[in-house]
Parts: structure tokens; sequence; C-alpha cells
């Protein structure tokens, strides 16, 4: 039962740290963007998990904040985890993998449709750009089939 992190888990390292945040989004073709500014820590648990706890303030909406939990899943030959926001009642889970570059993760999940009823496809991509900076970025899959960018997050380290 005492699993030793894997090289997959290695992939997560470069995300520990504090890091400062510039988030713009959109909640629908018709919706102004939002954007607001933040700070993110992330810590592992023994390597096998990592931990990225942020929070930010906005004019319109007030104090947000988020948890994600991202590891892999030897068994299932995946990288896993989970999203909760203070803003939202829906638990996010994961699964995704590498793209062949190495660099970038993404991570497909089910959610609530932006601005309507129902549920729709949403893939989250978290791309490592070098030791001080990475960007998470989130797209939907419109009724149309076609995979639309709703929001980008840009990380800085602070330190």
């Amino acid at each position: 039962m005492f699993e030793k992190p894997q090289e997959a888990h290695h992939w997560l390292k470069p995300l520990e740290g504090v890091w400062l945040s510039e988030m713009e989004c959109q909640m629908g073709p018709d919706q102004p963007a939002m954007k607001t500014t933040g700070e993110v820590t992330c810590r592992s648990l023994g390597g096998m998990w990592y931990l990225i706890e942020g929070g930010g303030e906005d004019a319109d909406t007030g104090a947000w904040s988020t948890l994600m939990t991202l590891g892999y899943d030897v068994a299932q030959g995946l990288y896993v985890g989970s999203f909760a926001g203070s803003m939202m009642s829906c638990l996010w889970s994961y699964q995704g993998g590498l793209d062949e570059s190495g660099r970038k993760l993404t991570l497909d999940t089910m959610g609530p449709k932006c601005g309507s009823e129902g549920m729709a496809s949403y893939k989250d991509a978290i791309e490592i750009i070098d030791d001080s900076q990475w960007v998470l970025t989130s797209e939907i899959l419109t009724e149309s089939g076609d995979w639309v960018q709703i929001m980008r997050s840009e990380y800085r380290r602070k330190n």
C-alpha cells in the first residue's frame, strides 16, 4: 500500500512553491471578460499528490478561494485530481495525460454549462513554461462541437 512516487509524479514537482496569479475568464459568449489577481501555494504530500490552493479578491464578486489536487494513478496510468472553488457547488473530477512534448498536462472533466442548464465537457490544461512560470487554461466543448477557451491564468513564482 505504501507506494513511492514514480517518474510521472515528478512532472508535478515544478508546481511547488508560492505563485502570483493573473486570471482572465469569460463565462459566456455575450459576457464581459473578468480579470482578477491572486496568490497560489502548491505543496506536496510526499511527492504523490500536489495541493494547489489559491485565492484572491474581485471587485464584483468579492473574495474567492480554490483548491486543486493533482496526482498520478499508477494503476490507471492517468493523472487524476479534483478542483473545488468557493464560488461554485460542483466538485470537478479530473483525469488526463501529458501531450507529446511532455510540457502540457491536459485534464478532462465534466461540469455545469456556463450560463445555462445541463452539463458540458471541459479540458483544463497546465503548461509549465519554465521554473518561474506556468499557465492554466480551461476550454468548454460547445454544442457545435468546438472547443472554446473560457479561462486563462498565468502564474509567476513569487520569490
